[in-house]
């Protein structure tokens, strides 16, 4: 079956990564591992300043109709002080498309990126759920008076018991599937009874149906302090759009930093979109530092995904091997550019 795949490298070193992301996919299909047709979209700051369009209609609608899967660079351009184009297309897409799984996991590869004390022998594999469509970030709210002393400011966050149960359920197939347990709830209840409690209840009558997997929920300020002394009692951990938002970056940090950091915002069984968080980083963008392994294991999330297990499993351990034998950016502390660690990588697939 073929897999289709729409590219949006985005700004800054967005169009760096998903070029070597592209010819590690590339290998994948020379090795006869998947079967990839690729098209790519210009849709990023350069567009958007030439143009005035960020997402047409029509492109929205192709993207929807004709892919199985976009894999998006990064997006964010400081020619665009509102960011406009980036909000229209990433959080457009996630919301529009009803993605509402962000899939993140974050496992130590090589142990001595771990900033934690004893991560040679630790080790590090977490995978955070976040909630992907509700919360602080549908934007609700507003500002009255702006700029003067008498300005008050709203935001809003909001949950629905649908949009709960459906994450919730999800993460506990998700354990089913792959093994994981406990399943961790993190959330505030005890300040925010809300929205927090809404999901404190939701997950608790889920829980009743999995009995068969481990589960507990966590406030999440302690939640973050056992994860930094104490990570080998969590495995998954699922959570709403805000805190999910900080917790994975926490966990992306713990297991070596952004620049290994893949993820996935699904709809199951419908639409996919997947990405590196690393950002759009303009302060680096043309150098040839910027580390292209997150943009390549968000590719090999995109295969998994779509079927393609056997590539999926290639370009994870040609990953693992370039770390092992030190091809690496300068992040990792090394000397390799992003070409030269796409071009290793793919070869690696090749041979």
């Amino acid at each position: 079956m073929e897999i289709r795949i729409a590219l949006i490298p985005g700004d800054g070193i967005g169009l760096e990564v998903v070029a070597e992301a592209r010819r590690v996919l590339e290998a994948a299909e020379a090795a006869g591992l998947a079967r990839l047709s690729m098209e790519s979209f210009p849709h990023g700051a350069d567009h958007y300043l030439a143009t005035g369009e960020t997402l047409s209609e029509a492109t929205f609608a192709r993207l929807r109709d004709e892919f199985d899967a976009i894999l998006l660079g990064a997006v964010g351009d400081p020619r665009v002080p509102d960011n406009r184009h980036a909000r229209d297309i990433l959080l457009g897409l996630r919301f529009r498309l009803d993605l509402f799984v962000n899939h993140r996991p974050a496992r130590l590869r090589l142990a001595e990126l771990s900033p934690l004390r004893g991560g040679a022998e630790r080790g590090f594999d977490v995978t955070v759920l976040r909630e992907n469509t509700e919360g602080f970030y549908t934007g609700a709210g507003g500002v009255l008076r702006e700029g003067t002393p008498g300005e008050v400011a709203v935001s809003e966050s909001f949950a629905t018991r649908a949009g709960v149960e459906r994450i919730v359920r999800f993460a506990f197939e998700h354990a089913r599937a792959t093994g994981r347990s406990p399943v961790t709830l993190a959330d505030k209840a005890n300040a925010v009874p809300h929205v927090y409690g809404l999901w404190r209840r939701v997950f608790e009558e889920v829980a009743a149906e999995y009995p068969d997997i481990p589960s507990e929920a966590r406030y999440v300020d302690a939640l973050v302090m056992h994860l930094v002394r104490d990570p080998d009692r969590f495995s998954l951990i699922v959570t709403e759009n805000l805190l999910g938002d900080i917790l994975s970056d926490l966990a992306a940090e713990l297991a070596g930093g952004k620049g290994l950091a893949a993820s996935a915002n699904v709809n199951p069984g419908r639409h996919a979109l997947y990405e590196p968080v690393h950002g759009s980083a303009p302060d680096i963008a043309g150098t040839g530092t910027a580390n292209p392994m997150a943009a390549i294991l968000s590719a090999a999330m995109l295969l998994a995904d779509a079927g393609a297990a056997e590539a999926a499993a290639r370009i994870e351990a040609a990953v693992d091997a370039a770390l092992r034998e030190s091809v690496r950016t300068p992040d990792l502390g090394g000397t390799a550019t992003t070409e030269d660690v796409g071009r290793w990588i793919a070869a690696r697939i090749a041979d």
